[in-house]
């Protein structure tokens, strides 16, 4: 199974002539949805989905699906979006891979807010996408996405939730808004402290899980 991370929040996960997208947003590069029929949305923002891109497609792809929370489903609809709501707990299958939904509300970044549904996900029991929250899985992830830098997070939490999931890679995610300078402060503690095998990927590049 490969894993490509793509800028922000976008992963593209691939076997063999089959894969999908999580969390395409708006800073995301045109190209990551060749070849995909299917896309995985953990929650309503504008750096997680982008529904006038998610429209074109589905425009272009009369078997694109997207599958989201209830809220991001109703605003994809309005947007013609094919889209089916997806919840925690539900157990799919994803371009023929088993994912689990988990979590369910994004973390709070101020006075009870956002508030708003996040679903994360675990595809075939080894790589986890929480989405903007820091639900702890049941599961032996292999491969954590971890969120580096948002308005509700601190380097801290962020370095204790790759402690408590203890995957034994980990990459970060969520870091469009980090310099350069920024990636490499947050990159030597995540690597110091984080006790997991830590990469940084550049946009477009994979891994292999």
């Amino acid at each position: 199974m490969r894993v490509t991370k793509y800028t922000h929040a976008c992963v593209r996960i691939d076997e063999g002539d089959r894969g999908f997208l999580i969390d395409p947003g708006i800073w995301v590069e045109p190209d990551v949805y060749e070849g995909v029929d299917e896309v995985l949305i953990t929650h309503e923002h504008a750096d997680h989905v982008d529904a006038e891109m998610l429209r074109e497609q589905a425009g272009r792809n009369s078997s694109f699906l997207v599958r989201a929370p209830a809220p991001v489903a109703e605003i994809l609809r309005e947007a013609a979006v094919p889209v089916e709501v997806v919840a925690p707990g539900d157990s799919l299958t994803v371009a023929g891979f088993s994912v689990e939904a988990v979590g369910g509300l994004h973390a709070e970044i101020y006075d009870g807010l956002p508030g708003c549904a996040n679903v994360g996900y675990v595809v075939e029991g080894r790589v986890y996408h929480p989405g903007d929250a820091l639900f702890v899985p049941d599961a032996a992830i292999e491969l954590l996405l971890v969120p580096a830098a948002a308005p509700w997070l601190k380097l801290s939490e962020a370095i204790d939730f790759v402690r408590e999931v203890g995957a034994a890679r980990t990459i970060p995610i969520h870091d469009a808004v980090l310099s350069d300078a920024g990636n490499a402060v947050y990159d030597r503690w995540f690597d110091l402290k984080g006790g997991s095998a830590y990469e940084r990927l550049a946009p477009g590049a994979s891994l292999d899980v």
